[in-house]
């Protein structure tokens, strides 16, 4: 399986980013994708996730502002991020897991300054 995360770039405080991933390859009807984040100076962390069947969660931080979504026909997974903060400043990737194997993308910079 290959990921191919885009989307990421500069906004203000305040805005919105969209970021996409297109997932390619043997693709199983059972997986489960989402996105991580990581942030100057800290570790990989959760951002959100979504089941085949549409089951979503959220890290706490992403909950009410985030919102992931995905289209099992074209492969795609997609982070609505709304109300950005300098916080949210990070490279974001995408995350595919499928028979107990775990595929990354590659990360897309999302700078959030004014």
């Amino acid at each position: 399986v290959q990921l191919q995360a885009s989307g990421g770039g500069l906004v203000q405080p305040g805005g919105s980013l969209r970021l996409s991933c297109a997932a390619s390859g043997r693709i199983a009807s059972v997986n489960i994708m989402g996105w991580y984040r990581q942030g100057p100076g800290k570790q990989r962390s959760f951002v959100a996730g979504i089941t085949d069947m549409g089951t979503t969660n959220y890290a706490a931080d992403a909950k009410g502002r985030f919102t992931i979504s995905r289209d099992n026909t074209n492969n795609t997974m997609s982070l609505q991020m709304n109300n950005l903060k300098p916080e949210d400043t990070a490279v974001y990737y995408c995350r595919h897991v499928q028979g107990g194997i775990v595929y990354w993308g590659q990360g897309t910079q999302v700078t959030v300054s004014s």
